[in-house]
């Protein structure tokens, strides 16, 4: 479902890691270093808003979860997408891009 204008700032995290899990299953971590990469480290993470939009998302049906040994041979949490969390993705990517596409209008006026 995309979101309102007014909460649209507040999605952020939420459609980043979205986007991160349409490319296959990933620990917290690896969510992390992924969107950072790939902003060129413009974007930071704090571990506390991810694990609350992983939590969001999860609650949701958005995403599931299950244990597995990381490639540091540790237990980790892999998240993965779900049909509705696809759905969601492809609402909030239309949301943003609309929105982006306004802001960068506005900014453009002379």
């Amino acid at each position: 479902m995309p979101r309102e204008g007014s909460d649209l700032l507040h999605g952020t995290l939420d459609v980043l890691v979205l986007k991160t899990l349409s490319l296959g299953a990933m620990h917290g971590y690896a969510i992390v270093e992924w969107i950072e990469q790939q902003c060129s480290g413009d974007l930071v993470i704090v571990d506390a808003a991810l694990y609350k939009a992983l939590h969001r998302l999860e609650d949701a049906g958005a995403i599931e979860s299950e244990w597995g040994v990381s490639e540091n041979n540790r237990k980790a949490k892999y998240y993965s997408l779900t049909p509705r969390g696809r759905a969601q993705l492809r609402a909030e990517t239309a949301t943003w891009r609309r929105y982006a596409n306004a802001v960068g209008r506005i900014l453009e006026t002379t």
